[in-house]
């Protein structure tokens, strides 16, 4: 068929503008990919553990000994609990408290030594598969799948531990509200264990931007997607966000994984606004020796 001059503008006139609003459109996504937003405006960690694929993908890393992408590694664990044990003379008719346990790798341990153990934490598939270990290992371990803010028990704890900094994974007021429950449940003589990424972790870190397909070798779905990793820092208030935006065929998610740093005056001073008293700093949680220059390091802390 001939098409007529004006026919053959009309279409012209349309490719061009299918071609601006689609460049508008991924104007605008980039825009919003390349967002910053303020320090824990937007919490999704609960997208994060309840997904049924990526809280796959988390358990294996935990349950991998020699990674440290969800867990430290085995080598580590088994140093830090022995450590534990040791200080804080944990046996028989000593309650411990683990926040955010995952599948159990420090209260399967410590039940070990005959101790009363609870582990609660966010993610079923994690809750699961720590019950079925304790069960098929003859361990007495209450566990509770709960969000651990949420978490209330009429029960005392001699020891309350929140272990791979999962402390400056919380907002300002999240981590208020999680020492005003651990001062609430501890026993007179109790101890709270806890570590922390530090103010010489964040000069170290970079913002950066990463993307790719199917970024981070395929731990977001298990369809194709491509992925971006924008690293933000935020110096006045010694945050940094990863923020990642994953864009599937059919659906677009973004994650928020904040993170707090601090230095001991900083996180003395949180603690005691709750009533809580920092004894020492210890450079981990297996006892290492405290270093300025670590990118992390721990807290023992009692009631005032």
């Amino acid at each position: 068929m001939l098409l007529t001059q004006s026919v053959c503008s009309d279409y012209y006139l349309y490719w061009r503008a299918d071609i601006l609003m689609s460049g508008e459109i991924i104007f605008n996504r980039l825009q919003d990919i390349f967002f910053r937003p303020k320090p824990f405006s937007v919490y999704t960690t609960g997208e994060l553990w309840t997904d049924d694929y990526t809280s796959q993908r988390m358990l294996e890393n935990h349950l991998d000994g020699a990674s440290d992408l969800s867990s430290r590694g085995f080598d580590f664990i088994d140093r830090s609990v022995d450590w534990m044990i040791n200080h804080f003379n944990i046996k028989e008719d000593i309650s411990v408290a683990d926040f955010g346990c995952g599948p159990g790798l420090y209260t399967s341990r410590l039940a070990k030594t005959g101790a009363r153990v609870t582990g609660i934490d966010f993610s079923l598939r994690s809750i699961e598969y720590a019950r079925q270990y304790a069960a098929s290992n003859n361990l007495n371990i209450r566990y509770i799948h709960q969000d651990y803010l949420n978490f209330e028990s009429f029960e005392r704890f001699d020891l309350i531990t929140m272990i791979y900094c999962d402390y400056s994974a919380l907002s300002p007021s999240q981590r208020k509200t999680m020492l005003d429950k651990f001062a609430s449940l501890l026993t007179v003589d109790g101890k709270i264990l806890l570590d922390v990424h530090s103010c010489a972790g964040f000069d170290l870190l970079e913002e950066s931007v990463i993307c790719g397909r199917n970024l981070m070798n395929g731990f977001w779905s298990p369809r194709d997607y491509f992925g971006f990793k924008n690293t933000f820092k935020y110096p006045d208030v010694k945050v940094s966000l990863d923020k990642y935006t994953l864009i599937e065929e059919d659906r677009i998610r973004t994650i928020y994984n904040w993170l707090q740093y601090f230095d001991r005056d900083s996180i003395r001073a949180e603690f005691e606004q709750s009533g809580l008293m920092i004894e020492s700093f210890p450079g981990d949680v297996a006892g290492g020796l405290y270093s300025p220059e670590s990118p992390v390091f721990a807290v023992i802390a009692s009631l005032e």
